[in-house]
C-alpha cells in the first residue's frame, strides 16, 4: 500500500483554526514545495484559509528528485501536436492512471477537512499542470461538491465520458498561458467545451506571453475566483465571466 500523502503546509493568517482549506497539486517533477510558495500571496486575500500541498506518491520517471502523480511519456509526439484529435486521444488515454490514484487523495482530502473540522464546501483544488489534471478528475468525483477548483497549465482527462461520471459539479476557473509548449493552450480551450457541454460553470484566462508557468495576471484571477467561491457569490448554479 503506498504511504498516505503528506507535503509542506501554510497556516491561516487569522483566527485560532481555518475556516477554509486550499489543496494545491504540482506539476509533473516538482514536489509540494513548488507551489506552496503561492500561499503567501492568496492569503492576503484569503486570511481564514489553510493551505497545503501534498507530494505526490511516485518518484518521477523522468527527475527522480521530483515527483509524479502518474506516469507520462514526454516522448509522445501527440505531446506538441497541433492536432485537436491527437491531443484529445492523448489526454483521454491518461483517465486510468488518474483513476488508479485517485483513492490517495481522495483519502488525503478526507483527512485534511476532518482534521480541522471543515466541509467539502469549505475546500478547494488549486492544480498545476499534471496537478490541474488530478483536481479536475478527483474534484468532480467527490460525495460532496467542493468550493471550486482552479487549474493552471493543464488539461481534462477522459472528457468524452465526464458528463456520465460526475458526482460534484464544482465551479471552475482555468487559466493558459497562450505560449506554453508543454501543454498547448488549445488543451484548455477543449477542457472548457467539454466542462461546459457537461453542464458545469467553467471560465478561462489566457495570460498573455507565458509559457509553461503561473503569472501574476494568472495569481490574481484565481485569487478572485477563490473569494468568490468561499464567500458563496459564485456556486455550481451560478455562470463563470470567461477572459482573454
Amino acid at each position: 500500500m503506498p504511504s498516505p500523502l503528506d507535503g509542506p503546509r501554510h497556516p491561516q493568517a487569522r483566527g485560532d483554526r481555518p475556516k477554509q482549506l486550499v489543496v494545491l497539486l504540482h506539476g509533473y517533477g516538482a514536489d509540494g514545495q513548488d507551489l506552496i510558495g503561492l500561499a503567501p500571496y492568496l492569503a492576503r486575500s484569503l486570511p481564514e484559509a489553510a493551505f497545503v500541498a501534498p507530494n505526490a506518491p511516485e518518484p518521477c520517471d523522468m527527475s527522480p528528485m521530483g515527483r509524479q502523480w502518474f506516469a507520462i511519456d514526454l516522448d509522445d509526439p501527440a505531446r506538441a501536436s497541433g492536432d485537436p484529435k491527437q491531443m484529445v486521444e492523448r489526454y483521454g488515454a491518461m483517465g486510468s492512471r488518474a483513476d488508479a490514484v485517485a483513492p490517495l487523495l481522495h483519502a488525503f482530502l478526507d483527512r485534511e477537512r476532518d482534521r480541522h473540522g471543515l466541509e467539502d464546501r469549505d475546500m478547494a483544488l488549486i492544480g498545476f499542470s499534471q496537478g490541474t489534471m488530478l483536481s479536475l478528475h478527483v474534484g468532480l468525483r467527490r460525495a460532496a461538491p467542493l468550493a471550486g477548483i482552479v487549474g493552471f497549465s493543464g488539461a481534462l482527462l477522459g472528457g468524452e465520458t465526464l458528463a456520465q461520471e460526475i458526482t460534484s459539479p464544482t465551479p471552475i476557473q482555468l487559466i493558459h498561458g497562450d505560449s506554453d509548449e508543454m501543454v498547448p493552450a488549445l488543451a484548455m480551450f477543449h477542457a472548457v467545451g467539454a466542462l461546459g457541454h457537461a453542464g458545469l460553470p467553467v471560465g478561462f484566462h489566457v495570460s498573455p506571453g507565458t509559457g509553461h508557468g503561473i503569472a501574476p495576471d494568472g495569481i490574481e484571477v484565481a485569487t478572485a475566483f477563490l473569494g468568490s467561491v468561499f464567500s458563496g457569490r459564485l456556486t455550481a448554479t451560478a455562470g463563470i465571466s470567461t477572459a482573454l
